[in-house]
C-alpha cells in the first residue's frame, strides 16, 4: 500500500480521532492534504478544519466516497447507523478501520459484508504520540493491510497485532490502563502529602518516577523481577516497601482489576451485537 496515493477519511473527529490525525501529520506519515474528516455540524467542521489543517465535510457518505481508508471514530452506539449510512459507497478496494470500543468485527462485517475491516483499540497516550494500540484484522483484510495499519499506529506510539479474542484483555490493560496508572500515581502522591510533603511536589516525584521507570523497563534487557531486585538491596528501604506490596498481595489486586475490566469489555461487545 502506497500511502502517498491513499486518501484517509475520518468519520467522527473527536479527541481520539483528532489525536490520530495530528500525530500522523506531525510524524509526516500522512500529508494533511490526503486527509478528509466528517463532523456533525458546520460549526464543528470549521473548527476542526482550522485546528487540524485538513479538509472537513458535514457528510459521512461523501467522506467515505472520497477515502480509500475510512476510520470509524464515532461512539460505539453510533457505529451501526454510520455503517448503514455509508455502506453504498464501500467496496472491496476500500479499508474500514474501527476504533469503536467493544464493537466486534463480525458486527461490522454483518453490515458491510466483503469490505476489509481492521479493528484498533487505541488509548489516551495517542494525545502525546505515546499511545499503545492493539490491532486485529477481519476475515477479508489482507496481511498487507494489517501490516500497514500496525505501522500507521506505530507512528503514534507503539502497536501490536493480536487476535480478536485477545482484544478485551488489550482493552483492560492499555485501553483502560491509563486511568489505573493515574490513580496509582495520585495515591502515591497522596501518601507523600499525608506524611508531610506538599501534594504538588509529591505528584511530580511520583509521575516523573513513573515515566523514568517505564522508559527503563522498555529499553532494558532485564526482566521486571531483575529490575526490582537491582533497586531492592538487602535490608534497604526499597526492600521494605516491596515487602509491604507482597504482603498486601498487589499481584492479586491487579489481576482482579484487569479481570473485572476485561469482563466489562466482553459484556459491551455482546451488547453491541
Amino acid at each position: 500500500m502506497n500511502k502517498e496515493e491513499l486518501k484517509f477519511g475520518f468519520i467522527g473527529c473527536g479527541k481520539m480521532a483528532s489525536a490520530i490525525i495530528k500525530g500522523l501529520i506531525s510524524s509526516k506519515f500522512i500529508k494533511a492534504e490526503n486527509i478528509i474528516g466528517s463532523a456533525i455540524s458546520k460549526e464543528h467542521a470549521e473548527q476542526k478544519e482550522k485546528s487540524l489543517g485538513i479538509k472537513m465535510l458535514v457528510d459521512n457518505i461523501e467522506t467515505a466516497k472520497q477515502a480509500d481508508i475510512i476510520f470509524i471514530c464515532v461512539k460505539p452506539s453510533q457505529v451501526r447507523d454510520v455503517l448503514f449510512e455509508i455502506n453504498g459507497t464501500l467496496s472491496k478496494e476500500k479499508l474500514v478501520v474501527s476504533i469503536a470500543a467493544g464493537v466486534k468485527i463480525d458486527v461490522i462485517e454483518d453490515i458491510i459484508h466483503s469490505v476489509p475491516v481492521i479493528r484498533v483499540m487505541p488509548n489516551a497516550g495517542l494525545l502525546l504520540s505515546e499511545g499503545m494500540c492493539g490491532v486485529t484484522k477481519g476475515t477479508t483484510a489482507t496481511d498487507e493491510q494489517m501490516n500497514f495499519v500496525v505501522d500507521l499506529f506505530s507512528h503514534l506510539g507503539k502497536s501490536l497485532s493480536v487476535t480478536e479474542d485477545m482484544m478485551d484483555i488489550v482493552t483492560a490493560i492499555s485501553g483502560s490502563g491509563p486511568a489505573f496508572f493515574y490513580k496509582t500515581i495520585h495515591e502515591i502522591a497522596l501518601a507523600g502529602e499525608k506524611l508531610g510533603l506538599d501534594y504538588e511536589k509529591s505528584l511530580l516525584l511520583a509521575a516523573q518516577t513513573a515515566i523514568g521507570s517505564a522508559k527503563i523497563m522498555m529499553t532494558s534487557d532485564l526482566t521486571p523481577e531483575e529490575l526490582i531486585n537491582n533497586i531492592s538491596t538487602k535490608g534497604g528501604c526499597t526492600e521494605v516497601g516491596v515487602s509491604v506490596m507482597n504482603e498486601e498481595n498487589t499481584e492479586k489486586l491487579f489481576e482482579e482489576i484487569i479481570r473485572k475490566t476485561k469482563e466489562k469489555a466482553e459484556a459491551l461487545g455482546k451488547w453491541h451485537k
